[in-house]
């Protein structure tokens, strides 16, 4: 059974996962993909006010497809995580809490989590219809020039997802990749 998390995060919250553990998610999250990154990451260095607060924060790496008549929104999987690499510390720094995508994150990300307090959680891909139907409210927020990458606001309830890397140094992907290569190579020696 998931446990449920509520957005923005606490620092409890996030102590409180562990990389592996299965959550569903019910708050307010923010949907931003790479172009939206670049132009944050530029707005801070230049010390411009930012559309979003990112204090306890989670940001959603996703360009959500456009909305069918009477629909929320559309089709809204996950993007490839590791494009977002070169623009996670600075946003980490500012107490972003919470990034989800699918992918494997760089070395320099995974050990910035644990410097922050932070969590990156794994979004099923491919399964972006369903994911969509846990997507209560859209709201454009910032950035409409970038359509589909521009930055929103979503209100999420019962949102499924994996804790992939914890802020304590845990990696579900690495553990996998351990635990497989332990049972092939018992499974070979019991031969």
């Amino acid at each position: 059974m998931a446990r449920t998390v509520r957005a923005p995060l606490d620092e409890a919250a996030v102590r409180s996962l562990r990389a592996g553990e299965r959550v569903v998610m019910t708050g307010t999250i923010y949907a931003a993909r790479d172009a939206a990154h670049k132009r944050l990451v530029a707005a801070m260095k230049r010390g411009e006010e930012l559309p979003l607060p990112l204090s306890g924060q989670v940001i959603y790496y996703v360009g959500p497809a456009p909305a069918k008549q009477g629909a929320v929104i559309g089709p809204a999987g996950p993007t490839t995580s590791g494009r977002m690499d070169p623009y996670t510390l600075p946003l980490l720094e500012r107490g972003v809490a919470g990034l989800i995508g699918k992918g494997s994150r760089s070395e320099e990300v995974k050990q910035a989590l644990v410097r922050h307090g932070a969590v990156y959680f794994g979004a099923v891909g491919g399964a972006s219809a369903l994911l969509a139907r846990q997507i209560r409210r859209s709201r454009l927020l910032a950035y409409p020039d970038l359509l589909s990458e521009a930055i929103r606001e979503l209100e999420v309830e019962d949102f499924p997802l994996f804790v992939i890397n914890d802020c304590h140094g845990g990696d579900a992907y690495l553990a996998a990749r351990e635990a497989y290569r332990s049972g092939a190579e018992g499974s070979q020696r019991s031969r």
